[in-house]
């Protein structure tokens, strides 16, 4: 697969001029010179073979030479509503996501949270989405939620119908889905008991992966994956 390089405006064939982050990395970083082969993508489910015509200091000029429609996508919808862990395990949460094919991260806020998302949480998790599609080949963005509350989660009306919410104590074996599927990671600390019962209130199932204790990032993964491996 060609270098990949994402740009958030409109990408047609012809010659398009790149600046900021990108092409400074393209230009500085990685010191391509006319000539090269590069890949861009915006996010709309296409990718466009490009090659570098002109490198400068601030911008670099290539020409688009075709729009190829990839999907690399799963056929349903995979939302994660994932209370935030500590540190750089939250970048590792985006970047496994998006690799394993979850299309949508809610950041959750429950009692016992530890990480509440403050300004410009989700602008760092937006660029671990994008820095993530990059590498792993996806044309399509996951999308990030702004933060809801734990109450006002379990009954958004725009979720798949599948709804689990994972909780080692009293999960019972997960069944794999056969279409879309919502799962809801907590806190270090688990889910608190009124907190499963308003979710069990509200139709969602109580599903464990076994009897030892996964961290955040690791329970969310290991669902995603469950739901999406071989699709």
């Amino acid at each position: 697969m060609s270098d990949r390089f994402y740009t958030p405006q409109p990408l047609s064939t012809g010659e398009l001029t790149l600046s900021g982050p990108d092409a400074h990395h393209m230009a500085t970083v990685r010191r391509f010179a006319p000539g090269d082969a590069v890949v861009l993508f915006n996010g709309d489910g296409a990718e466009y073979p490009a090659e570098v015509v002109a490198v400068g200091k601030k911008q670099v000029t290539l020409t688009v030479l075709r729009r190829d429609v990839i999907s690399r996508e799963v056929p349903f919808p995979i939302v994660i509503g994932s209370a935030l862990p500590k540190g750089d395990r939250a970048d590792y949460l985006i970047e496994k996501l998006v690799e394993v094919g979850a299309n949508r991260f809610i950041p959750l806020v429950s009692e016992r949270s530890v990480v509440i998302p403050k300004d410009g949480t989700l602008a760092k998790l937006e660029r671990g989405v994008i820095e993530a599609s990059k590498q792993c080949g996806r044309n399509v963005l996951m999308r990030i939620d702004p933060p809801k509350l734990w109450a006002e989660f379990v009954h958004m009306p725009d979720l798949p119908p599948a709804k689990f919410v994972l909780h080692t104590a009293d999960g019972s074996p997960a069944e794999r889905p056969e279409s879309g599927a919502v799962f809801a990671v907590g806190p270090e600390g688990g889910f608190t008991t009124a907190e499963v019962l308003a979710a069990t209130g509200a139709g969602w199932r109580v599903v464990s992966f076994g009897p030892r204790v996964l961290r955040v990032e690791t329970a969310a993964v290991v669902a995603t994956t469950w739901a999406t491996a071989g699709r």
